[in-house]
């Protein structure tokens, strides 16, 4: 049953104490990898514009569609049972080996049958040779993710999120500095592509290290051929895994199917322009992915013990994000003229307006995910699947009557209009199912601030482009902070956290 505002209200008194110790510790984590994604993203932001720039649009654009289509296919090898594994070992500890040695298998049969599928789908589509290994390359790379995501999985349901966030910024480290030994070299993009396929070899390496070093212990080692096969539990496993499964398999399609569509139908250039505003774009959902894997184990063993403690967190953290996300789009969507150039060159012009449109789905973007994770929290991973399976059927039509009148700017807006409704059906779910967020009293001050700032940026529009973001920061934070819109309690939980760490 939902909680109701007033019954909600009328516990929180008693429970505070606990609460602000849990919210504490979920925010310490959160820390924890913000501060990690910030420093990989940094990583990934660089290795995307060296790649872009010296790829140019059309080679680049064949590096986009290869982790656009390998990525739809990837998600086959797990099929749901990462965040499973994330949610039940949370839960109880014991299950760990039980997970680790039936899943491996599991992803190992799932692994051959996916990379079977996906070079065979490439092939009948008929594209050139070059194309082809590309996407050999990138979908044996995002395979070995899959494996890594396993171990993380493991290291999310322990609560020790430093070991995903050092992979992270691992990860991105050697794509980098692969890109850069790449461009010196004069690689082409078949071999910038099999930078992707070393990189996860070794950052796997990694977390099978970690997982034995730090986590299992000495006396609960695991080693990758230690495999059960227990049909029941088996059957068990992949009958809760297949709702997450089929989320990720929808999320994937309506997340990177605009780009296969348009490589089918526009070609390699338009497909490296879109993606160039398309990556920038999820450079910034490091904040509310963060904050989601950090909230993750935590609510999910909240359902079973207090549902007052679950509103709390989910009630800030909806606060948080919507803070924070609301001003980005209002600054990049003024400010993509003079973004794009910077970064990617004047050859990258057509990426502006595609910009100004996509920052809006990456707003919505800093919502959803929490809504997924809530309901995936609360046993009602069901609806989250439906949610993004409309979602998913609404992109290829909408893309499909978009794209061949509007090209990338049809994908573009075709990528807003689906993240609109997948808000909108997940915060139905969330309302009726644990507790209804008054969306009135959280936006107000947000939208005035965001206003504001938009003023002091026409204002200022002729500074250097880095004066222009800092003085709007501190112009929008500045509203926030004087308004209380952030309590004195947040403040109280930051000084804490800050003490800690």
């Amino acid at each position: 049953m939902p909680i109701g505002n007033a019954e909600y209200a009328g516990n929180y008194a008693k429970l505070s104490p606990y609460i602000m110790n849990t919210v504490q510790r979920i925010a310490k984590n959160t820390a924890v990898l913000l501060i990690a994604n910030i420093v990989s993203k940094i990583l990934g932001f660089f290795y995307i514009m060296y790649a872009a720039r010296y790829l140019g649009a059309a080679g680049f654009g064949v590096l986009a569609f290869a982790l656009a289509f390998a990525g739809i296919f990837g998600v086959l090898a797990d099929i749901g049972l990462q965040p499973l594994t994330i949610r039940e070992v949370a839960r109880n500890k014991l299950l760990t080996h039980k997970y680790l040695k039936n899943v491996a298998f599991i992803k190992i049969l799932l692994s051959i049958g996916t990379f079977g599928l996906m070079t065979l789908t490439i092939t009948l589509l008929g594209y050139p040779e070059q194309t082809v290994k590309v996407v050999c390359f990138i979908g044996l790379s995002v395979i070995l993710v899959s494996f890594s995501e396993m171990i993380n999985s493991i290291f999310q349901a322990f609560e020790r999120m430093e070991f995903v966030s050092v992979g992270q910024i691992l990860k991105n480290l050697l794509l980098l500095c692969g890109i850069l030994f790449a461009v010196k070299m004069g690689f082409s993009v078949v071999g910038i592509a099999s930078i992707y396929l070393i990189t996860s070899i070794i950052v796997v390496i990694y977390s099978y290290v970690i997982l034995n070093w730090k986590t299992l212990g000495t006396s609960y080692k695991w080693i990758p051929w230690d495999i059960e096969i227990d049909w029941g539990f088996w059957k068990s496993i992949i009958k809760k895994a297949l709702p997450f499964g089929l989320s990720a398999i929808f999320v994937m399609v309506y997340f990177w199917i605009d780009s296969v569509m348009l490589s089918l139908m526009k070609g390699d250039e338009v497909v490296g322009w879109y993606n160039a505003s398309y990556r920038l774009v999820f450079v910034l959902m490091f904040i509310p992915g963060s904050l989601v894997n950090a909230i993750f184990p935590v609510v999910s063993k909240y359902y079973r013990t207090s549902q007052e403690s679950l509103v709390s967190v989910y009630r800030r953290a909806f606060k948080y994000l919507f803070i924070l996300g609301l001003p980005i789009g209002v600054g990049t969507t003024f400010l993509a003229d003079r973004i794009i150039p910077i970064i990617y060159g004047a050859s990258y012009g057509p990426s502006i307006g595609a910009l100004q449109i996509l920052i809006w789905a990456g707003v919505l973007l800093f919502i959803t995910p929490l809504f997924g994770t809530v309901l995936a929290s609360i046993d009602r991973q069901d609806l989250g699947m439906w949610a993004v399976g409309i979602c998913a059927i609404a992109n290829i039509v909408i893309n499909l009557l978009l794209i061949p009148k509007f090209s990338y700017t049809g994908a573009s807006i075709a990528t807003v209009i689906t993240e609109g409704i997948g808000f909108v059906l997940q915060f139905y779910f969330v309302s009726k199912y644990l507790y209804r967020i008054r969306l009135s009293q959280k936006s107000i001050m947000p939208i005035l601030a965001s206003l504001v700032m938009l003023l002091a940026i026409f204002l200022l529009r002729e500074l250097n482009l880095a004066i222009i973001m800092a003085i709007a920061i501190v112009v929008y934070f500045g509203i926030i902070c004087s308004s209380k819109t952030i309590s004195e309690e947040d403040i109280i939980l930051f000084k804490k956290i800050f003490k800690a760490s």
